[in-house]
């Protein structure tokens, strides 16, 4: 079958495609989601505690404003509750193709078009749309012996809601932003919850609070205050990224991270093994009300000392103490730099994404890549975030792609120089932001690059994108 646009995924980003398409005309499309729902990564992840650690105001489209949020930071299944809401409303599940996995998608030069193998079918587009996402692809560290263990073990992405943790001794492996929610949420009722850290991280207070009944009758009632509502804290965490530019500004954050720490733990040598000894934002800043409480509970452990293996009934670090489980969590992170969609689509060369970057993702404005035509990317290399929400970028990028529809007369890709110049110039003012202080992240990609993030504000990328420049492109 052919189609004018094809879109892998349908998360934030596939579906955001979807229905400014449909908003602007363009009926010829269908998505490609290879599960039996949409939702992306707020329906893979669905762990106990689960929730966004942005606004509910700023992470929601910004022609779909949800009035009904329950809290000021919205929970998981909220979530992914509004994007089935938002598919419904905008017409747009038709379009959709549930169970169908994306096997390869190769750049025809003959045709012009992408010929696309799906687990249900051949495709051709003229237009690939690749909104995957970057947090899809669980990682879990492999471990010697992890196979021999007895209890359950799972990714916080995967999570087994049969396992039954009342009364259990769970080992929870990593502290990044899923561990901060998870161990809260477990702490009650498992017998004992051991927490392996590699790293401590910089926790910030949310400040979370339920949003009142009256308050959501209002939002309904005046669509126009809760945009006023969202341009307010739009602009207050805005501001926030001048200390991410400006590693001397951010000292002054980590004092209230330090007090906030300070006010929560009491024991000193836990509140040791919780003080981060690298600048803040370097990694991901975390937000919580009550990861640090958790801690301090009697029937929680926080090990600093390395893993060396699993055995059946416990975890062993290096310096040979068995810490007995009988559920392990991974809360590990991603493939963020290494995605595996990058390994099924091939260009004009017949080489894939994965062979031309080589461990380092580049993109034109993280949305088009030099050497595969009529392709765009969503939240691809450098349009994450460490300071606002990504639905912003988005958004950003699908303005793009709608004026890049108007220029099609021919296969559209930018210019080997033009991205070399915007890369080289990405790399320049990443240099001189908190990010390349020296330490070890998940942003950072096999080569030492930080290939994740943007560098600058939401602000200044909507402008940059503001227009389509046909003249990068050939």
């Amino acid at each position: 079958m052919h189609v004018r646009i094809a879109i892998i995924g349908a998360g934030f980003g596939g579906l955001g495609a979807a229905i400014r398409l449909k908003q602007r005309g363009h009926d010829d499309f269908v998505v490609f989601e290879r599960a039996g729902d949409l939702g992306g990564t707020w329906r893979e992840n669905s762990y106990p505690g689960c929730a966004c650690d942005v606004p509910s105001q700023v992470y929601s489209f910004s022609f779909a404003l949800n009035p009904d949020w329950t809290s000021t930071y919205s929970p998981q299944a909220e979530i992914w509750a509004y994007l089935r809401t938002c598919a419904q409303r905008f017409g747009v599940l038709p379009a959709i193709r549930f169970g169908a996995e994306v096997q390869q998608a190769d750049w025809d030069e003959a045709g012009s078009r992408w010929r696309i193998t799906t687990s249900q079918g051949q495709w051709t587009a003229e237009v690939l749309v690749a909104a995957g996402g970057p947090l899809n692809e669980p990682v879990i560290p492999k471990l010697p012996g992890l196979e021999t263990f007895r209890g359950e073990a799972f990714h916080s992405a995967r999570w087994n809601h049969e396992a039954d943790l009342a009364g259990r001794r769970v080992a929870v492996v990593g502290t990044g932003a899923s561990a901060v929610q998870i161990v809260p949420a477990i702490q009650p009722t498992a017998g004992r919850v051991t927490l392996f850290q590699r790293t401590p991280a910089w926790v910030m207070p949310r400040g979370e609070r339920p949003l009142k009944s009256w308050e959501r009758a209002l939002y309904r009632r005046v669509p126009g205050l809760q945009r006023c509502v969202r341009a307010l804290v739009y602009w207050q965490i805005e501001a926030t990224v001048i200390a991410f530019l400006r590693p001397a500004v951010m000292r002054f954050a980590e004092k209230a991270a330090r007090a906030n720490l300070h006010r929560s733990v009491s024991d000193p040598r836990l509140r040791a093994k919780l003080t981060p000894d690298y600048r803040m934002g370097c990694k991901r800043v975390l937000k919580s009300d009550d990861y640090y409480p958790a801690l301090a509970r009697d029937n929680v452990d926080v090990v600093t000392e390395p893993i060396a293996e699993v055995r059946p009934h416990a975890v062993v670090t290096r310096d040979g103490t068995e810490h007995p489980a009988d559920v392990i969590v991974f809360s590990t992170g991603f493939r963020v730099t290494d995605l595996p969609i990058a390994e099924r689509i091939r260009g004009r060369d017949g080489r894939s994404l994965a062979e031309h970057w080589q461990g380092s993702p580049q993109a034109f404005r993280g949305t088009t890549v030099a050497g595969f035509p009529n392709l765009f990317l969503l939240l691809g290399p450098n349009t994450g975030l460490g300071h606002n929400s990504v639905v912003l970028m988005i958004e950003s990028q699908l303005r793009y792609l709608l004026k890049a529809l108007r220029h099609l007369d021919r296969p559209l890709e930018p210019r080997p120089e033009a991205q070399a110049r915007f890369v080289a110039d990405l790399d320049r003012r990443m240099a001189r932001t908190v990010w390349a202080t020296g330490c070890r992240s998940w942003y950072i990609d096999a080569t030492g690059r930080n290939s994740t993030l943007w560098p600058g504000s939401t602000w200044a990328y909507r402008l940059r994108m503001r227009r389509f420049d046909r003249g990068n492109y050939a």
